[in-house]
Formats: structure tokens, sequence, C-alpha cells
């Protein structure tokens, strides 16, 4: 399957943008990239199991874990990584590819606001 960087990228943007309202509005402080296959050093974190295909993966601090003093100082903002290769290697249509980059931005998102893997999994995703 090919997709073109710039039509992968305002794919993820539309998805992002028809999530539920509440759901996407308090997304707050998150950026989203994207990246063509995850690298060694993402491959070695902890959690990963080899043999598996990375989608995407979060980095920052969950909701839950947020103190009171969260945002008092600079922080940078959390992210959610797409790995454009990844899912594209996985998909067999335009359509597969908006549906599994839909999945995998909600399961980042779960990470987001602090539900474990299990948790997400457990719903769907």
């Amino acid at each position: 399957m090919t997709v073109e960087r710039e039509e992968f990228e305002r794919t993820a943007q539309l998805v992002f943008d028809a999530l539920p309202e509440p759901f996407r509005d308090a997304v707050d402080n998150v950026r989203i990239v994207i990246e063509e296959t995850p690298d060694d050093r993402l491959e070695r974190r902890k959690g990963y199991r080899p043999g598996t295909i990375l989608l995407g993966l979060y980095e920052g601090i969950p909701l839950t874990k947020r103190g009171t003093n969260y945002g008092m100082y600079p922080v940078v903002p959390d992210t959610i990584t797409l790995f454009r290769g990844n899912i594209l290697a996985i998909s067999r249509s335009p359509h597969e590819v908006s549906e599994i980059i839909r999945d995998t931005l909600i399961h980042e998102l779960g990470h987001y606001f602090g539900m474990s893997e299990r948790e997400i999994r457990a719903a769907g995703y």
C-alpha cells in the first residue's frame, strides 16, 4: 500500500478532528508526529514485544499522573508518534489506512488519559 506522506498526515489530522468533541477537547499539550518506522531505541523500550509491529507510541506524562504543579514550569508537549511505514505495511486500502490510524491514535490517547495497555486492549484498541 502506498500513501504519500502529505496524504498520510492529512488523514491523521482528519481522524483526530473527527474524534468526539469532549474527547478531543480534553487533549492538552500533546503533539502528533509521523515517523516512518521505530528506531532501535524505541524497540528496546519496556513493554515492546519482539515480533510485533509497532504502529504508534505515546511518550509523556499521562493526565492521571500530572500533579497540581503541572504547567507551573515549562513542560515539553507529550508526543504521540504514528509509524507510517508500519501502518502502510499492514493496510490493503486507503480506507483501511484511515481505520488503522484511528485505532492507533485512540490507543495512544488511551495511554495519555492514563489507561494501561490491558485496559486499552479490553476496550477494543
